[in-house]
C-alpha cells in the first residue's frame, strides 16, 4: 500500500521527536528525485531519506548511506547554500494530508536569521519536494511542474506554494458526526470507497479497517445503511482518529506466510486467520525500510526468475498438449480387441458367406450374443478376417508405444511442475542457480560455452528446529531434495512430502530418539507449505522413515518411490523460526 495520511502523521511525530532542534550537517542527492539528509541532534546522528519517485515515494530514517554523484545537482546545491548547517525548528503536517513540512532556521549572507520551508508531498506519481521561503514563495523544487503539465497548480520558482484542493474531501481530524453522516450517508458508492473518497488522508485499507471494526459490510452502498449504523461507523472512526491525535501509533506489517501484504501505523484487525501474522515495530521508519526492502527482494527474485519461469511454463504447456494428444490416441486403441474378435469369428463362420456382403451377423461365442461384423464387399471372408487382424495388430502396437510415451510425458510434466514449485519457493537470487543448472542438465536451457566457469552453489536447504529441539531440513529444489534424502538423512530419520503434488522433501532428524507428536505436526506443516498446495486450507502429507525410500531408476533428481507410508493432514504454515 502507499503512505496514507495516518502513516504520515506517525512519521511526523517520529520526526518531531528526533529532528526538532537538530542541525543539518549534510545534504546529498543520490538520485535525481531523492534526497538524503544527515542531521545531528544532541548526541544522535540521523539520516533521513526522502524520495519523490513516481513509482515509490518514501520518507523514513535509515542507517544506510548512499553514494552521491561527483557533481551535486542544482537542487541539492541550492539546499546546501540556504539550509546547510541550518537548524530544524519545526516539523508539521497540514491536517491529515500526505504532506510533511520542515521549517529550517539559518543565517543569510548578512548574518540575519531567516526561515525556509522544505515541503515533502507524498502523492504517488505527483510526489514532489518543494523548497520555499518564509513567505511561501517557491525557490525551487526537485520536479518542475508547468501549466502545460498540470492545470491545477504550477510548481515553478517564483510561484506561491499552496496545497492542491481536494474536491469534496473533509478533514478527518475535525469532521463532526453530523458532517460525517451527511457526507458519507448521501453517497451511492460502497461504504468502504466512500470513506477514502470523501475524507482526506484515509487509504482503502484504513477504510476497510473502520468497516471491520463497526461490523459493517464495506461493499454495501453508503446510502442504503441506516442512520444508527452510520453513527456507529462514525464512533469507530472517531476512536481511530483519536489515536492519531494522541500520537498513539502502533506501526505494524501484516505478513501472509513470509510475504508482507500490508502495513499500517495503527493495528489492522481485519487481517486475522488464513495465515496472516502481524509484526509490530517500534519505529515507523524501520517498518517502511523493512516492508519495502522485503517487497523489493521478492520483486527482484520474480524478475530474475521470470526467464526461467517462461522456459518452464512453455515446456509445460507443450507437454500438456502432447499428453492430451497421447491420451486421445490411447483412447482410440481401446476397441482394438473387437477387431481381433471380428477376425476370429470370420475364420470360424466365414464359410457361410457367399461374397459381396457389406456386413455379417453371427453368434459371438465369447459373450453368447449376436454380433454384426462390417465387411469389405470386394474381399473374401479370409481377406476380411486378415484385414481385421491387421487393424488389431496396428492398434496393439500403437497402444504399447503410446503407453510408454504417456509415461515419459507424465514423468516430464511431474519434473517440470517440481521445478515450477522450486521457483515459487526461491527467496534469494542464489536459490535460482541450482534450478538453472537443473534446466541446463535436462536440455531446457543451452549448456554454457566451453571455458565458462560453473557457478558456485551457495544456496542451502531451509533449516528449522522443532519446539522440542529436533532439526528439520527442507529442500529448496530437486537437487537439494535428492541430497537431503539420500545423503543427509539416516535410516531412522523421518521423511515428509505432500501427497501427489510437487513439493519439498522435508527431513526430520531423530538423533536416535523417540519423537513427540508435535515434531511430526511441525514437519508436516512445513511439507504442506513448501508444496504446490500452499494456498489450500489443508494438504495431505505422506511421511515415512528414510530407510523405506527408494530412488526411481533413471528419474530426475528428487523423485522417489515408497510403500506402507503413514498419512496426516496439515495446514500449510511455518510454525517455527528459520535458523
Amino acid at each position: 500500500m502507499a503512505l496514507d495520511g495516518i502513516v504520515m502523521a506517525n512519521l511526523t511525530a517520529e520526526m518531531k521527536s528526533r529532528l526538532e532542534g537538530g542541525k543539518i550537517s549534510k545534504i546529498a542527492q543520490p538520485e535525481k528525485d531523492e534526497l538524503l539528509f544527515t542531521i545531528k541532534n544532541q548526541k544522535n546522528t540521523w539520516r533521513l531519506l526522502i524520495s519523490s519517485s513516481a513509482s515509490l515515494p518514501l520518507i523514513y530514517f535509515t542507517e544506510s548511506n548512499k553514494p552521491s554523484p561527483m557533481t551535486a545537482p542544482n537542487f541539492c546545491m541550492l539546499l546546501r547554500k540556504h539550509i546547510g548547517n541550518g537548524r530544524i525548528i519545526r516539523v508539521s503536517q497540514p491536517g491529515l494530508e500526505r504532506i510533511l513540512c520542515m521549517e529550517v532556521e539559518h543565517l543569510d549572507e548578512l548574518g540575519d536569521r531567516r526561515t525556509k520551508k522544505l515541503i515533502v508531498e507524498i502523492m504517488g506519481k505527483h510526489s514532489n519536494i518543494i523548497f520555499c521561503n518564509e513567505e511561501g514563495i517557491i525557490l525551487d523544487s526537485i520536479k518542475h511542474i508547468s501549466a502545460q503539465v498540470s492545470s491545477v497548480r504550477e510548481v515553478l520558482p517564483g510561484r506561491t506554494y499552496f496545497i492542491p484542493q481536494t474536491m469534496d474531501k473533509k478533514d478527518p481530524l475535525s469532521i463532526t458526526q453530523e458532517e460525517f453522516i451527511d457526507v458519507i450517508g448521501h453517497t451511492a458508492s460502497p461504504i468502504q470507497k466512500a470513506l477514502y473518497m470523501k475524507l482526506t488522508g484515509i487509504s482503502p485499507i484504513m477504510s476497510h479497517e473502520v468497516c471491520h471494526l463497526a461490523s459493517i459490510d464495506g461493499d454495501h452502498s453508503a446510502n442504503e445503511i441506516s442512520e444508527l449504523e452510520l453513527i456507529h461507523l462514525y464512533r469507530m472512526f472517531s476512536l481511530m482518529i483519536e489515536d492519531v491525535k494522541q500520537g498513539q501509533f502502533s506501526p505494524n506489517i501484516i505478513y501472509r506466510q513470509e510475504e508482507p501484504v500490508e502495513f499500517s501505523a495503527l493495528p489492522l484487525t481485519c487481517y486475522q486467520g488464513d495465515g496472516y501474522k502481524p509484526e509490530a515495530f517500534e519505529s515507523v521508519s524501520r517498518l517502511l525500510e523493512t516492508y519495502y526492502a522485503t517487497k523489493n527482494t521478492i520483486t527482484r527474485i520474480r524478475q530474475k526468475s521470470s526467464d526461467l519461469r517462461r522456459i518452464v511454463q512453455t515446456a509445460l504447456e507443450r507437454n500438456y498438449k502432447k499428453y492430451d494428444l497421447q491420451e486421445k490416441q490411447l483412447k482410440d486403441t481401446e476397441k482394438r480387441d473387437k477387431y481381433k474378435v471380428y477376425g476370429e469369428l470370420l475364420n470360424t463362420y466365414g464359410y457361410e458367406l457367399e461374397g459381396g456382403e457389406k456386413k455379417f451377423t453371427c453368434l459371438n461365442y465369447y459373450t453368447n450374443e449376436d454380433i454384426t461384423i462390417p465387411l469389405d464387399d470386394q474381399l473374401s471372408a479370409k481377406e476380411n478376417a486378415q484385414k481385421h487382424f491387421d487393424k488389431y495388430n496396428k492398434l496393439k502396437r500403437t497402444f504399447e508405444a503410446v503407453k510408454d510415451q504417456i509415461a515419459e510425458t507424465r514423468q516430464e510434466i511431474d519434473h517440470l511442475e517440481s521445478v515450477s514449485t522450486a521457483l515459487d519457493i526461491a527467496l534469494i537470487e542464489e536459490d535460482l542457480v541450482q534450478i538453472k543448472e537443473e534446466l541446463m542438465e535436462y536440455g531446457y536451457i543451452k549448456h554454457r560455452r566451453a571455458g565458462d566457469k560453473k557457478p558456485k552453489i551457495t544456496s542451502r536447504p531451509f533449516h528449522y528446529i522443532s519446539s522440542d529441539g529436533f532439526h528439520i531440513y527442507v529442500g529448496k529444489n530437486n537437487y537439494q531434495n535428492e541430497d537431503l534424502t539420500f545423503k543427509a538423512a539416516t535410516g531412522n530419520d523421518w521423511w515428509f512430502h505432500a501427497k501427489g503434488i510437487p513439493g519439498s522433501h522435508v527431513i526430520l532428524k531423530t538423533d536416535g530418539k523417540e519423537l513427540p507428536d508435535r515434531a511430526f505436526e511441525e514437519a508436516g506443516a512445513l511439507a504442506a507449505y513448501y508444496s504446490k498446495g500452499r494456498e489450500n486450507d489443508k494438504v495431505e502429507i505422506d511421511y515415512i522413515q528414510k530407510k523405506h525410500i527408494k530412488k526411481v531408476a533413471g528419474s530426475a533428481p528428487g523423485f522417489v518411490i515408497y510403500h506402507t507410508n503413514y498419512s496426516m493432514v496439515a495446514e500449510p504454515k511455518i510454525l517455527l523460526e528459520e535458523c
